[in-house]
């Protein structure tokens, strides 16, 4: 076997650290922030319903946007992607760390949770392309681990963070990550696969929104609501019907989004 073609160049190395680095930002700005709900209620004076939106609102746009990643990835440059996912995520930062208001703050959330959404897949896809298939299996895991050390220490870090300084410092702390993750992603990722545009199911689209807003705002309201109410039962029901309807027409179409029928083999 000549080892020289086992090799890693430099550049699929800095694109896996590239994204990597933006994938354990935007799971670690998710679970730090936990601790600081206390801290933004004072400060916002706001209730446990609404404060526990920041992390719903984030986690429900990645659940939207990690779906598509598929079709992103053949439709566009993985470059590309790469760039608006930084420019999100790094925008969304800015706006939290400099939010007067809660509301900001939200919209900071959603902004960096599209971001996500984008980035998170990215590092898999780079690793499955651009790797030797006998280093495959040692990058996965490399891959799982970065994104696995970050729930962990998340807590922790944002405990700290907002002890020692301010919870605005949560998220001025990852802006020179982020901006080393840009530099060597538009370094490093380089475009191996064919370009070959896809149009998004706009049903489907809606459905996945319907189902994933029904079920985050249903559960989100279950402590403090009756069940028989709409932002209860209501929301669990449109989040249902969404989820039908999307398994039905994934069924139905030649190009899913997401292809079901494999679960059925």
């Amino acid at each position: 076997m000549n080892t020289n073609t086992e090799k890693i160049s430099a550049k699929v190395i800095a694109a896996i650290v590239a994204t990597g680095l933006m994938s354990f930002c935007g799971v670690i700005v998710e679970t730090s922030m936990s601790v600081t709900f206390p801290i933004l209620m004072r400060e916002f004076s706001i209730t446990t319903n609404q404060v526990q939106w920041m992390t719903s609102i984030y986690l429900l746009l990645v659940a939207i946007i990690v779906p598509l990643s598929a079709i992103l990835k053949s439709s566009y440059r993985t470059k590309t992607l790469f760039t608006v996912a930084s420019l999100f995520f790094i925008g969304g930062i800015i706006i939290d760390a400099l939010a007067p208001s809660f509301w900001l703050l939200l919209v900071g959330r959603a902004i960096q949770g599209i971001g996500t959404g984008i980035a998170l897949p990215l590092m898999f896809n780079i690793i499955m392309e651009q790797v030797p298939t006998s280093r495959i299996g040692f990058m996965m895991g490399i891959g799982n681990l970065i994104t696995g050390v970050a729930p962990a220490i998340g807590p922790t870090f944002g405990g700290i963070v907002a002890s020692k300084l301010n919870w605005r410092w949560v998220f001025y702390s990852l802006i020179p990550l982020l901006i080393i993750s840009f530099v060597l992603g538009e370094w490093g990722i380089t475009q191996k696969s064919p370009i070959k545009k896809q149009q998004i199911d706009l049903f489907s689209m809606l459905m996945i929104v319907f189902m994933f807003c029904g079920f985050v705002t249903g559960f989100c309201n279950l402590r403090s609501q009756a069940f028989m109410t709409f932002s209860v039962g209501g929301a669990l029901l449109i989040g249902i019907l969404g989820m039908g309807l999307f398994t039905w027409r994934s069924l139905t179409l030649k190009e899913p989004i997401l292809q079901l029928r494999l679960f059925g083999k």
